[in-house]
């Protein structure tokens, strides 16, 4: 099940996130009924929870809140049920930083939707090693996404 609350002030196509987190947890293999909340967000918020998750000043893109420490199964496991938990996403943050990273606004936020749900997956990118594999994991699930829709 996935709760999706756009308090941004700004207009989103919803109903796409919504899908295309469904599209990703099932690339993933999370169990179909796991929940997710996302919640869009303006800028003073995002600076708001920014500075208090993660003690860094101003607003960012997207943080990513995990709940049951939901991992994506090995292909002889069953998927998991449970609470993946909380992606927080600034649209107005995603919008602007699009271009410099080659991106439609629409495209940047479905990348960092993304983003946020790998993180509450247990993906990080701290490391190179980890890095590589977050992202390529990233490029080929929005990679299926747009051939999907094409």
């Amino acid at each position: 099940m996935i709760d999706l609350n756009n308090e941004s002030g700004v207009e989103v196509d919803e109903k796409r996130l919504v899908q295309l987190a469904l599209f990703a947890m099932e690339e993933l293999r999370i169990h179909p009924q796991a929940e997710l909340s996302i919640l869009l967000v303006d800028e003073k918020t995002m600076a708001d929870y920014h500075l208090r998750f993660m003690d860094l000043p101003g607003p960012t893109d997207v943080l990513s809140f995990p709940m049951d420490e939901l991992r994506p199964p090995s292909d002889d496991e069953e998927p998991p049920l449970g609470l993946l938990g909380d992606i927080v996403l600034c649209p107005t943050v995603t919008a602007a930083q699009a271009a410099e990273n080659g991106r439609t606004p629409e495209s940047e936020a479905d990348y960092l939707l993304v983003h946020g749900l790998l993180h509450l997956l247990g993906f990080d990118h701290a490391e190179p090693d980890e890095h590589k594999v977050m992202f390529g994991l990233n490029d080929r699930i929005i990679a299926a996404w747009d051939a999907s829709r094409a």
